[in-house]
């Protein structure tokens, strides 16, 4: 085999290895890997909070990023993940950006059953535990109830989310009340007149919010956030 051949074949099989590993981040820790440097220099009145969910958060900070600049918040969603990912990549996206207060929105994507069966008690617990860590840095914690949502378009096999979504925010209700945390109600500013769907007026698919949702959930979050600086 000639040189250049030999240096195809290594420059192949880099790529290969590169992508393999890409892959292989189930947590997907390098999405804001960048953007984390860049947060962690900037002051704290622009890094007060730092959001953590899926894709309704993913695509609140992308549809309406003057809300975040505006307030000092961080946006730190991914699309598709569950409680089990946040957990995993909470200390890269949370912790280590140094926030005041950081808002978790977990549960969506545990009930769509996105990484594996849903379990109520292990998807409590991961919220449980970002929580802990969160306190223990010195980091004030709001919880936030899952959004309402009938049924998922990706997961038709799913067929009873609205029980499984209010089982699990009476939970997480509870246990913010219990501990003495924030907590923000969107289901009952953004449910539907049964009691178990997302308005229409509200989202764009049954599951997630377009920007007449956001307005709503907006000013919600906003209020929370400040009542949780003013404690001490």
């Amino acid at each position: 085999m000639n040189r250049k051949l030999i240096l195809s074949a290594v420059l192949l099989a880099g790529m290969a290895c590169a992508a393999t590993a890409q892959d292989k981040d189930w947590a997907k820790l390098g999405r804001y890997a960048e953007s984390n440097k860049a947060v962690m220099a900037q002051p704290q009145e622009q890094r007060r909070a730092v959001l953590l969910g899926n894709s309704i958060t993913d695509n609140w900070a992308r549809m309406r990023p003057q809300f975040f600049t505006d307030n000092g918040y961080v946006g730190r969603g991914i699309s598709g993940q569950t409680s089990y990912q946040f957990l995993v990549r909470f200390r890269e996206d949370v912790i280590n950006l140094h926030p005041l207060v950081v808002v978790i929105n977990a549960g969506t994507n545990d009930v769509a059953e996105n990484t594996g069966p849903y379990n109520e008690d292990r998807t409590l617990g991961n919220i449980i535990s970002m929580a802990e860590l969160a306190r223990a840095n010195g980091i004030k914690v709001i919880l936030s109830s899952v959004l309402p949502a009938a049924g998922f378009g990706w997961n038709k096999a799913v067929t009873d989310a609205p029980a499984k979504i209010a089982s699990l925010n009476r939970r997480i209700a509870a246990y913010a009340k219990e501990q003495g945390l924030g907590y923000v109600d969107y289901f009952s500013a953004l449910v539907a007149a049964d009691g178990k769907s997302l308005r229409d007026d509200y989202g764009r698919d049954g599951v997630h919010p377009k920007d007449a949702g956001y307005e709503v959930m907006e000013p919600l979050v906003k209020q929370a956030i400040e009542d949780c600086l003013k404690r001490r």
